[in-house]
């Protein structure tokens, strides 16, 4: 085709006017800068001062003997005369199978990216292994630089002590660019050991690093967390080694000074800026230097371990063995007792004359069954209540006489529910007749037992069994997060080797598998052993009460503290999940999981209130739902008093207000039984009554006894707030778990006072699990204030309160507390439970509440 040739010929002639254009001239290549090389064989302990620029390189060739079953430090320390902070001398260090690089003047970074230079810097050389008797190894150190001219001094030598030895302290000096690191060896049959480290002085921070045999060695501030197991020290720390955890059965201690000290707790240094220095330019710290001592001795053994676990149980199972006596001593008790009584001929029906009262029972009564029948006096004994009781309303015949009748109209006619979900609270609290009566039963001047027992039994029951279903339902949710929270926890500090998330105190905490502190968690088995001992007393108390009801028995239909059990097993379901979440956050304890040790403790002090206030008063006490709100509104608190209280005013000022109008409306709502209102007309009401009772006439308190409870835990809930607000506390959870004791402690004592003042008696069980109790509470508490480790300061801060196992070479100071206070709570409960057994033949309309 004719375009096609053309277009040939056209490129044919463009090829031909370039081949005869002239070549491109050729530019000079650069010639490579030849460096002029000194090389010197070197030897140990002598210091070689020189000098290095851009166009040379030293080399220094060392040589030593290494024998297989000795090891041999080896340190480079060097010194850069210059000043020449741009331009710094590289040290490279080559080895059989490592090369170690640093440059100096070594620059290391802090906080918010500070920066700090050191002149003086050695290092210690990772050893390689040799298979050979004997091995002749080289080593050399290059020296260069792009600087004119630097002067340096070079030394190397080799280090004693090396390899540490079991048992014996070896003192030396670390600064953050001299790092020291040594050796230690397992003996034969030792399966674990506890490096401690020591210092006299707090500061510089420093790191202990504990690192397999390996190169290279991690031994600065910026990359000793890199590998490991790790912690920050000021002047104690301690780390347990495991022989499985190193092939080698070997491992190094390196020791690190920090360039800062603002994570062991101290301050910030100044870090000087003037206008004609660079925020970039380090700052030269000098000498930060820090004398330390090492020693490594063999931890326990696995024999310890089963003896410790052994002494555990034996001492927990021995309450199960005790009780089971006291349970044989008592039913022996009981038969020979019925015995005696099936003796006498007089009829077994007439209790009355047993308890020394003239009295009949109806036979329509005794012919029903238990679960017909509601709390409540009889005529007779309601009618000799009263007398020498003056009523100050003038209705105390007329209302014990109601109750006497509406006792026996219930019994003989009402029908037998059978299905407790069909028996409800406002059955019978609607009427206005029944509210009526409440104002004029509660507000009398001195109450009886069967005042405020007037309810059906069953609605109570089952008003009292939500608490343990309540708080069943509440550890399940409770539980399962918390436990899958801190596996992880410990999964973590088994990954990264830091040791700093978890507070424990190192001086006594022995591993077993993936747990890193078992005897924290092992002596929390006492909470759950005898928390399961108790709801098992619980039951059986129960069983027989409800066979006493069976049998139509009259002791337990009409006399003694009427019996409800739920809140016991409360109690002692609390008990079992302090000790379960207590031992989750002895897994790893910090800052944010203290909760899980301290939430069933605000349950138990509440519930133990609780089930003091409900024995006087079974028909007023709190609902399930209100209690346990208001339990959840303290955890709330300390939560939020934890994280924001500390050194904040507003907070502060918050609670104290908080918590003092709780304790005035808690105060009126006893005061009164409930018989108050909080609306609108609150103020007109306190107005009207501050006027008749302060101005027009100067009247005394109407419940003397009520008023002078009040008034005492008025004051001692004021105190608290006001100690709150001056001092602020850093501890917010203790001082909030402190409140409750004080209020539970107060209202006890006021319990066991006016149980004596109203002519009761103490029998010898609950007198003996008071002074016991009494006594194991004192000494754990001891124990408990010992404070070995504290989240509300750094890691490093925390250490310093660490001390050795006291116990077995396995418990510490903590472990007894556990131990201690799981006894002392279950005698306190056994306490509440027994307190009132005197009262078991004693009418209720003749029990005076208080």
């Amino acid at each position: 085709m004719p375009g096609s040739g053309a277009a040939a010929l056209a490129w044919a002639l463009l090829a031909g006017a370039l081949l005869l254009l002239p070549p491109p001239p050729v530019l000079p290549q650069p010639q490579p800068h030849r460096r002029n090389v000194s090389e010197t064989e070197a030897q140990f302990n002598t210091t070689y001062t020189d000098w290095v620029d851009a166009d040379l390189l030293h080399i220094y060739a060392f040589n030593h003997s290494v024998r297989r079953n000795t090891t041999e430090g080896v340190r480079v320390s060097v010194n850069v005369l210059s000043d020449h902070k741009d331009l710094p001398v590289l040290f490279v260090v080559r080895q059989k199978e490592a090369v170690v690089s640093f440059q100096v003047p070594l620059i290391l970074r802090g906080l918010y990216q500070r920066k700090y230079a050191y002149q003086e810097v050695s290092r210690t050389l990772c050893q390689p292994q040799t298979k050979a008797e004997v091995e002749t190894q080289h080593f050399y150190v290059d020296v260069s630089t792009l600087s004119l001219n630097a002067s340096y001094q070079l030394r190397v030598t080799r280090v004693e002590n090396f390899v540490l030895r079991t048992n014996k302290r070896f003192s030396f000096n670390a600064t953050a660019a001299q790092p020291q690191y040594f050796k230690y060896e397992f003996p034969e049959g030792v399966d674990s050991v506890i490096v401690k480290v020591t210092s006299a002085m707090a500061f510089p921070c420093s790191v202990i690093s504990i690192q397999d045999i390996l190169c290279p060695v991690y031994d600065l501030d910026n990359n000793v967390a890199f590998i490991g197991m790790y912690q920050t020290m000021t002047k104690k720390a301690a780390i347990t080694v495991q022989k499985k955890d190193f092939p080698s059965h070997s491992f190094y201690v390196v020791v690190v000074v920090k360039t800062e000290d603002e994570a062991c707790g101290g301050p910030l240094p100044y870090y000087p800026l003037s206008k004609n220095s660079s925020p970039d330019e380090p700052v030269d710290q000098h000498n930060r230097q820090k004398m330390l001592e090492v020693m490594v001795s063999p931890a326990i053994t696995s024999e310890a371990y089963v003896s410790s676990v052994l002494f555990c149980l034996s001492i927990f199972l021995s309450f199960y063995v005790l009780t089971l006596l006291i349970a044989c001593w008592e039913s022996c008790r009981q038969h020979k007792r019925k015995g005696l009584l099936s003796a006498m001929d007089s009829p077994s029906l007439d209790t009355a004359s047993l308890l020394g009262h003239s009295r009949s029972i109806p036979d329509s009564f005794l012919g029903r069954g238990y679960d017909s029948y509601g709390y409540g006096s009889f005529g007779n004994g309601s009618s000799s209540s009263t007398e020498g009781v003056t009523d100050s309303l003038g209705s105390t015949e007329v209302s014990y006489s109601y109750v006497g009748e509406r006792s026996l109209e219930n019994v003989a006619g009402r029908p037998r529910l059978d299905s407790l979900s069909s028996v409800e609270e406002d059955d019978y609290d609607t009427l206005a007749d029944i509210d009526y009566d409440k104002n004029v039963i509660r507000t009398k001047k001195y109450l009886c037992v069967a005042d405020l027992a007037r309810k059906d039994k069953r609605v109570l029951r089952k008003k009292y069994q939500i608490y343990f279903w309540n708080i069943a339902t509440i550890a399940v949710f409770y539980a399962l997060p918390v436990i899958q929270l801190v596996i992880t926890y410990q999964t973590v500090v088994n990954v990264t080797g830091n040791q700093d998330i978890c507070y424990y105190n190192f001086l006594c905490a022995h591993p077993l598998g993936n747990l890193s502190a078992f005897n924290n968690i092992l002596s929390n088995l006492g909470y759950i052993l005898l928390g399961l001992l108790f709801l098992l007393i619980i039951l059986q108390r129960e069983i027989n009460y409800n066979r006493a009801l069976m049998r139509n028995d009259t002791h337990a239909l009409e006399c003694g503290i009427p019996k409800h059990f739920g809140l016991f097993y409360a109690m002692g379901t609390a008990l079992m999940m302090e000790g379960l979440l207590s031992a989750c956050y002895h897994v790893c304890p910090n800052y944010t999981n203290f909760q899980f040790d301290t939430s069933f403790m605000y349950m138990i002090a509440g519930l133990c209130m609780l089930k003091l206030y409900q024995k006087r008063h079974p028909d007023i006490n709190a609902s399930a739902y209100s209690a346990y709100a208001c339990l959840a509104l303290v955890i709330f608190f300390s939560v939020v008093g934890v994280v924001f209280g500390k050194g904040n005013t507003a907070f502060w000022i918050v609670f104290s207000v908080i918590h003092i109008l709780a304790t005035l409306l808690l105060s009126t709502q006893l005061y009164y039984m409930g018989r108050w209102k909080l609306d609108s007309g609150i103020l007109r009401r306190i107005l009207h009554v501050l006027y008749t009772d302060c101005v027009r006439q100067c009247s005394g308190p109407m419940y003397v006894d009520r008023m002078v409870l009040l008034v005492m835990g008025n004051i001692i809930n004021w105190s608290l707030a006001a100690y709150g607000l001056i001092v602020r506390p850093n501890d917010f959870a203790s001082y909030l778990l402190a409140i409750g004791i004080c209020n539970l402690l107060l209202y006890f004592a006021f319990y066991i006072i006016m149980k004596l003042r109203s002519g009761e008696r103490i029998k010898l069980i609950p007198l003996l699990c008071i002074i016991s109790t009494s006594v194991v509470w004192g000494f754990a508490l001891f124990f408990f204030f010992q404070g070995l480790s504290t989240w509300q300061k750094t890691p490093a801060e925390s250490r310093e309160h660490n001390r050795d196992c006291i116990l077995l070479d396995f418990f510490d100071d903590h472990d007894i507390w556990h131990f201690l206070s799981s006894i002392a709570m279950f005698g306190s409960f056994l306490v509440l439970l027994t307190l009132d057994d005197d009262l078991d033949c004693i009418q209720r309309d003749k029990i005076y509440v208080f």
